[in-house]
Order: structure tokens, then C-alpha cells, then sequence
């Protein structure tokens, strides 16, 4: 297992928010990276202060949590999302690689957005059982390996289109020129019904979608760290020939314009 991950993706305003919580990343053993991309960690104390809703971007990947009363595994998400935050706790998380889940699965995991998924469905687990297990647990390691415990015994065969999906996203992420499917079609050489097909079945959304969240994210981000962003130079770097059409993505995952998060996040 390796040493712990420094965590900054997906957490909106970061640096603002530090004091409110702690979040850990931990890379998984060698047998499971195949599947799992990292586990995260929250703890919070606001003993004394008022609750906190901290958001987080989407993304495009399956998270078993372990929470009070609220364990489940969840499918992406297509907008921000807020996690409470009052008195005092820990979260455990699972976030799969991108079509990761799926093996585990064996169904097309679009189907999640109807809602989230028992452990106990697919990791014949009880809920409450592993709830009280993890948090009976005072070391994120022992954490760890207690949800690698369970997850061992399911553990299927590699699957080469989840190395396929994972070098698809990569590429997404690296190229912030890319803003249309057919771009990945033609680089990748595949078929654009195949390519949505693969998506629908071991991501849960559309390539084009994750396009779209992969720039979002990017401007998420640049904002955080921009004291007066450009937001034309900014919307032309991340390949939009339309501020409008920029400003009507940002604000359609992030829940808000780039000004308005802007000035939040100062």
C-alpha cells in the first residue's frame, strides 16, 4: 500500500475551507488498483460552530461511503453536490477508476442514477455491521484494510475496457482542446455508438459529458487560484469559441456563474 495521497481535486475552494475539515486520500494495495483509484477520508470537529455544507464537483466515478446510517454505493453525479457537516465525524470513502465498478457490477451502471446501491447487494456486507466495524477503527490504515477485507472476496478479473475507458478520460483531461466526441472517435478509433455504449455501461454517463465536466473543473479550479480570472481568455483556453455557451456549462454543474463562484471563493 502506498503512503497517502495529497488531496485537491474536486473539493471546491479548498483552501478556503481547510479549517472546517480534513481529508486524507490513500492509494490501494497493489491487487486492488486495478479497480479502486483511491479511498478518502473526512473527519470534522465544529463542536462549538455552526454546521457547514462543504460542495464537491462530480465526477465521473463510482463511491462506495461509509457513513452513519447512510452507507451506500453511489453512481456519478451530474452536478455539484453538498456534504453536512455539523458537530463532529468521519467519512469513509471508496472512489473506483472510471469503469472500476462495473466488474463488480455486472450491469450497466446508468442504472445507479435511479438511486444508490446496498453493499450488501454486491459486497454481501451488512451495512450497519460495517458502519460500527469501520468506526470501532483509530487508524486510517486499519480503515483500509478493513474495506479491503471485504472487498477481496468479490474481486473480479481485469477487465481491459476499463483500461481502455481510464486511457479515453486521460486523454480528456490532458487535452483541453477537446471539446466533441467525435475528437475521440477519430484519435481513438472507435466507433461513436460503440464509444457511448462502453460509457453508458461501465461509466454511467455520456463521453460528452465528461468532456464537459473535465473543462468545468479545470475553470473551477483556475478561478480558486485567479484573484480577477478572464473569463473570455479563460473560456477560449478551455476551447469554447462562446463565453455564453462556457458561462451556461459552468454554472450547470457548478450551480452558479463564474463571477458568482468567483466572488465566493475570494
Amino acid at each position: 500500500m502506498s503512503d497517502l495521497i495529497k488531496p485537491s481535486l474536486g473539493i471546491m475552494n479548498l483552501q478556503q475551507t481547510a479549517r472546517k475539515f480534513q481529508l486524507s486520500r490513500v492509494a490501494p494495495s497493489e491487487d486492488l488498483a486495478f479497480f479502486i483509484r483511491h479511498y478518502w477520508i473526512i473527519r470534522w470537529d465544529l463542536r462549538g460552530q455552526e454546521p457547514y455544507t462543504q460542495h464537491v464537483i462530480p465526477n465521473p466515478c463510482v463511491n462506495l461511503v461509509v457513513e452513519p446510517d447512510r452507507t451506500a454505493i453511489y453512481g456519478p453525479g451530474k452536478e455539484k453536490y453538498g456534504h453536512y457537516l455539523e458537530g463532529h465525524g468521519c467519512v469513509f470513502g471508496v472512489k473506483f477508476k472510471p469503469g472500476g465498478f462495473y466488474p463488480f457490477f455486472k450491469r450497466p451502471v446508468s442504472d445507479m442514477q435511479a438511486g444508490p446501491l446496498s453493499v450488501q447487494n454486491v459486497f454481501d456486507t451488512d451495512p450497519l455491521r460495517l458502519e460500527a466495524d469501520m468506526f470501532a477503527q483509530t487508524d486510517e490504515r486499519q480503515m483500509v484494510e478493513l474495506i479491503e477485507r471485504m472487498i477481496r472476496p468479490k474481486l473480479p478479473e481485469q477487465d481491459a475496457q476499463v483500461s481502455f475507458i481510464n486511457e479515453i478520460i486521460d486523454y480528456i483531461n490532458e487535452q483541453p482542446d477537446i471539446t466533441k466526441v467525435d475528437s475521440l472517435c477519430e484519435h481513438f478509433h472507435v466507433n461513436k455508438r460503440t464509444l457511448q455504449r462502453l460509457f453508458d455501461h461501465y461509466v454511467g454517463v455520456t463521453p460528452k459529458w465528461v468532456i464537459k465536466l473535465a473543462r468545468i473543473q479545470n475553470a473551477a479550479e483556475m478561478t480558486d487560484v485567479s484573484v480577477r480570472p478572464n473569463w473570455s481568455k479563460l473560456s477560449m483556453d478551455l476551447g469554447y469559441h462562446d463565453q455564453s455557451h462556457f458561462i451556461k456549462d459552468f454554472k450547470s454543474i457548478i450551480g452558479q456563474t463564474p463571477d458568482e463562484y468567483a466572488r465566493q471563493a475570494q
